[in-house]
């Protein structure tokens, strides 16, 4: 490569986690952006870019939120009895394996 043509430097592609990481960090009080920026070796127009992403999303996740109660979800009575059936089995189960459990650490201990 001569004199006259410049480097080409590639950007490196960040996962969602250390966007989320750096946003983070820019956003602690008293943090020094341009420490975390070096620290990263990314421009500010990066931070730029990764804020209004976090901002789009947000605004976005709460539109799509409704104000007031939740909606009571309602479960047919044959789906919960059997559940509560389901329950009550693995109780009973439960049990027995403590029994059985109490019986061998006795019969351990006692030798």
């Amino acid at each position: 490569m001569d004199e006259q043509t410049p480097a080409v430097t590639k950007r490196k592609r960040r996962s969602s986690d250390e966007k989320w990481q750096i946003y983070t960090a820019c956003q602690a009080p008293g943090a020094k952006i341009g420490e975390v920026l070096r620290a990263h070796a990314m421009f500010a127009s990066e931070l730029q870019t990764i804020r209004r992403t976090v901002e789009a999303a947000a605004r976005e996740a709460l539109s799509t939120s409704q104000p007031g109660r939740r909606k009571v979800v309602t479960v047919r009575k044959e789906a919960h009895d059997k559940l509560r059936q389901e329950m009550a089995d693995k109780e009973h189960a439960m049990a027995e394996l403590m029994v059985m459990f109490t019986a061998l650490k006795k019969k351990v201990n006692s030798t």
